[in-house]
């Protein structure tokens, strides 16, 4: 029997590898595959040949090559199809770039970008599959149409979205081989030393609470996590710093800068949400606690993101302007550190 092995479960793709069986006769890979792998149809797995995503032996084949005796097989496909009824809505949404195989959007914080457990309409995939109807990929109901990667619910910010199932895989492998750059711009509380660094560590759900993550330093769960980072601008209590991640774990910023001790401001599910650093003067706790009214969620944004076009290849770069509750934030808090400079 062949040897069969998942080797990375992400969240919005999957990577699957197979030895082929020493005894195993001349046979189709597409049909090889669809007889092995679960709620996946022969024309996605057709797909992902056609788009590269299939290699024997480290060598893209097409969906006619017929396995041999000990070949390696590896295939990275978009998520599987849910079991969940997907409803269109009218929802506006921000499109940065648009043309025949992506979509380019700038996510409004407080949108959650694909149905889940107490979110199943409202959606990022609610209002695509409403503007984009007419698209076979998003006509088809599935969990998450054209996603290959995402964002939490209370970050801003850019996102590439496929329009066509080529566009899709192609994507998917980019991501997942991390030839991206992903930049955001988060304000933390206090200044990481060194000004600019990296952190590490694997990431994973928390033991004690499965919706949030935490970082296992001995790497004895989770998956491996680098997140790199540098100050851009130092408030003395809180800085603005970019980063850019080489992973794209859940949550990895917020759990990252949490775990080093400098969580995003006003982050409700990573300590972010007190006030951590500075005097016990009523007057700044009442600065801080204004700023949190601001801001009422964590002062992330994806600020930019460049990768191949799939189809055509060139490197496209999209940037975006901070949201409006971060720019009222952290000009509060240049004008609060002159004043006190000042005195």
């Amino acid at each position: 029997m062949a040897e069969v092995e998942l080797v990375e479960q992400q969240e919005l793709f999957e990577h699957h590898r197979f030895k082929i069986d020493p005894g195993q006769s001349l046979l189709r890979i597409d049909r090889y595959l669809f007889a092995r792998l679960e709620n996946v149809s022969r024309t996605r797995i057709q797909n992902a040949a056609n788009a590269g995503n299939i290699l024997v032996n480290n060598n893209p084949v097409k969906p006619n090559y017929k396995v041999k005796p000990n070949d390696i097989v590896q295939i990275v496909l978009p998520n599987p199809p849910r079991e969940i009824e997907l409803i269109p809505e009218n929802i506006p949404i921000k499109i940065v770039y648009e043309d025949d195989d992506v979509i380019v959007v700038n996510k409004e914080p407080g949108m959650v970008v694909h149905p889940a457990y107490g979110n199943y309409t409202g959606t990022l995939v609610n209002a695509l599959m409403w503007h984009f109807k007419d698209l076979p990929l998003f006509s088809a109901r599935e969990i998450r149409p054209g996603l290959v990667h995402r964002i939490d619910k209370n970050t801003s910010g850019i996102l590439v979205i496929a329009k066509n199932e080529l566009a899709l895989n192609r994507l998917s492998r980019q991501f997942y081989e991390r030839t991206t750059d992903r930049k955001y711009i988060a304000l933390v509380w206090g200044v990481p030393f060194p000004s600019e660094g990296i952190i590490t560590g694997h990431v994973g759900r928390n033991v004690r609470d499965r919706k949030i993550m935490q970082v296992f330093p001995d790497g004895s769960h989770g998956k491996p996590a680098t997140t790199n980072y540098k100050v851009i601008e130092d408030f003395s209590y809180v800085s603005l710093v970019e980063c850019k991640l080489e992973t794209g774990r859940t949550h990895q910023i917020r759990v990252h800068f949490s775990y080093t001790k400098h969580p995003i401001f006003n982050d409700d599910e990573y300590g972010g949400d007190k006030i951590l650093k500075g005097t016990t003067f009523s007057k700044y706790q009442q600065f801080v606690k204004n700023c949190f009214k601001i801001l009422p969620r964590q002062a992330l944004h994806a600020k930019s993101l460049t990768f191949d076009h799939p189809v055509t290849g060139k490197r496209l770069y999209f940037d975006s302007e901070l949201p409006e509750d971060m720019k009222q934030v952290i000009e509060k808090w240049r004008s609060y550190i002159s004043g006190r400079e000042a005195d």
